[in-house]
């Protein structure tokens, strides 16, 4: 029978029993932006298998290297560091006031549990807020803001607080961990973007498995930092000095409500990963994706950036002279939250179309826009 040109494709699965295993254990690790080491380690231990080397740059970066000896030199992009708060002030009797440590929201905080990472270990706090009986005074309610919200760890004092080793400076990160919802979903904190650096190192385990040789290095990079300003993109660049970059990150699903289609674009879990056009997204590169996704019957959607994609193909794309660089995203639901979903296709299409397009790459592949130049 004639395939009708509007079917579905069957969707070939890649993620398997081991890699979920990984993806959840990584999850639920925490990795703090300044404080990404744990979930770096456990990434590069899973990932050691298929590469031919490793290393680890001065602020956490973690690299994955397989034709360590090649000259051209391809990079494939996630970043590991999640959103988190740090201590600002402890009060007399015992209430933690805090700020951010990248984009956190204050508005999903209140009557949130959390852990406050010290040098003796985990301390448990939630953040409180006024019961709605006591909210009812005929006064319009306050909503939750940096000068409100605050932690309680069940202390009554400031010196009690500092007892447990709490001090300006802590870092604090959520609680809520991995799970798959309707077997479609997978939903947790921190995929923004562990999520990515779990899709770069199944491509690794692809390479490996599949027995494929590819003509020049392959970097797979795990960088920090990007939540307060691309910073580990922008220094890991500087030392690799790649010829190619593919990145890849979340982007936001738009179909959930209100969210405005009309500035934010028409996005959707479960539709394919996510290819942008921006001013550091390079065409021909962009193209080459495009014509994979294509040729592999990979589904895909694309996204428009105005001045800039806010990921770290920016840092890539503008380091050593101008790199050629693209951006594969993630469809994502409820960015920055403790309840971020992505689409179980979506995970396996973004890996399938970045292993596909290595394979489309040649050795010295050139990129330019006018190859006499």
């Amino acid at each position: 029978m004639t395939k009708k040109k509007d079917d579905k494709q069957e969707h070939v699965p890649v993620v398997n029993k081991k890699s979920l295993e990984f993806f959840e254990k990584y999850i639920n690790n925490p990795s703090p932006t300044g404080f990404e080491y744990p979930g770096q380690k456990l990434w590069l231990d899973y990932l050691k298998p298929y590469i031919d080397e490793s290393f680890i740059d001065n602020y956490g970066t973690a690299v994955g290297v397989i034709n360590p000896e090649a000259e051209f030199k391809v990079v494939i992009e996630a970043h590991a560091d999640e959103i988190s708060w740090f201590v600002n002030y402890i009060t007399s009797d015992g209430l933690i006031y805090v700020i951010r440590n990248g984009g956190s929201d204050h508005q999903i905080a209140p009557s949130k549990r959390v852990n406050i990472h010290t040098d003796k270990g985990l301390v448990k706090a939630v953040f409180g807020w006024p019961a709605i009986h006591t909210r009812s005074g005929g006064e319009k309610e306050e909503a939750p803001a940096l000068k409100n919200i605050f932690l309680d760890c069940g202390c009554t004092s400031k010196e009690e607080v500092e007892k447990l080793g709490i001090h300006v400076g802590c870092v604090i990160t959520y609680e809520d961990e991995f799970m798959v919802l309707n077997d479609r979903y997978y939903v947790g904190r921190a995929l923004d973007n562990r999520a990515g650096g779990f899709m770069i190192a199944e491509v690794a385990r692809l390479l490996r498995e599949n027995k494929k040789k590819l003509p020049f290095g392959l970097y797979i990079v795990n960088s920090v930092q990007e939540e307060i300003g691309l910073r580990g993109a922008e220094m890991i660049a500087h030392r690799i000095k790649p010829n190619v970059a593919i990145i890849t990150d979340v982007t936001h699903d738009t179909s959930t409500p209100m969210i405005n289609k009309i500035t934010q674009g028409d996005l959707a879990c479960g539709k394919g990963p996510v290819v942008s056009y921006a001013p550091a997204v390079q065409t021909n590169l962009n193209k080459l994706l495009i014509q994979t996704a294509e040729k592999n019957n990979i589904p895909f959607q694309r996204q428009a950036s105005s001045r800039s994609t806010g990921t770290d193909t920016d840092a890539f794309a503008y380091s050593n002279g101008g790199v050629p660089s693209a951006l594969i995203s993630l469809p994502l639901r409820y960015m920055h939250t403790t309840v971020e979903m992505i689409h179980k296709e979506d995970v396996d299409n973004v890996i399938s179309l970045i292993y596909h397009s290595l394979l489309n790459i040649e050795k010295d592949h050139d990129f330019k826009y006018n190859k006499q130049s």
